[in-house]
């Protein structure tokens, strides 16, 4: 299982690369960096409490996951 810094520090790390990419796309379409800015910003803050809600939820589903065994050596 994944801490929530964990989630956390992933979350940050996609969310950089991603914001890039967003406003690359925001001011290829605009031609305006004001705007290309505040379009990554927004798309950031919202997706970022998303994706750690998403992380946490996924935390909790046992689907796909193999049980440790009782004990470990």
């Amino acid at each position: 299982m994944e801490t929530t810094r964990r989630s956390i520090a992933k979350a940050l790390s996609w969310r950089a690369l991603a914001t890039v990419i967003t406003a690359s796309l925001a001011f290829f379409v605009t031609g305006e960096i004001e705007v290309a800015a505040k379009i990554g910003f927004a798309d950031t803050l919202i997706k970022l409490v998303v994706y750690i809600g998403h992380e946490r939820l996924w935390n909790r589903i046992t689907f796909g996951r193999q049980q440790q065994p009782e004990y470990h050596i």
